[in-house]
């Protein structure tokens, strides 16, 4: 029975099934596998602190997202394209796991989040009120 994201334990089974969806996806797999070299067993933690930060404001999470991204910016640009993509594997898997007003919320502040990024990558504020569109099926 599907249910709604409540503790950490469902942001983190959440977290490992999106990066498994992501390091297979063509787009933007190559992304984290050969330009980020990400170290997926050190980088889920640090991803479910955030997660379990921004859907319950834990306070786990006291890294700069936006940093990280910066450096991978400069090395391999990230795209509208590549931003959509994300979104997409996100609400995908989201929409697979859980449902709810915190399963809403977790797709909600992912366009938020991925918005603000690709606004602020780009050089603009990331506080504007503009979203990533979503890539129609």
């Amino acid at each position: 029975m599907v249910h709604d994201l409540a503790n950490r334990d469902d942001v983190e089974r959440l977290v490992v099934a999106f990066y498994e969806s992501a390091f297979r996806d063509p787009l933007i797999g190559p992304i984290f596998t050969e330009v980020a070299r990400m170290d997926l067993a050190a980088h889920l933690p640090i991803m479910c602190d955030f997660w379990e930060t921004v859907l319950f404001r834990s306070g786990a999470y006291r890294r700069n997202a936006l940093q990280v991204h910066v450096a991978l910016h400069a090395r391999h640009p990230l795209t509208g394209e590549h931003f959509a993509r994300w979104l997409e594997l996100w609400d995908a898997t989201v929409d697979a796991l859980y449902t709810g007003p915190i399963a809403e919320r977790a797709k909600v502040q992912a366009e938020r989040i991925a918005g603000s990024m690709q606004r602020r990558l780009a050089g603009r504020s990331g506080s504007a009120f503009e979203t990533v569109a979503r890539q129609e099926a």
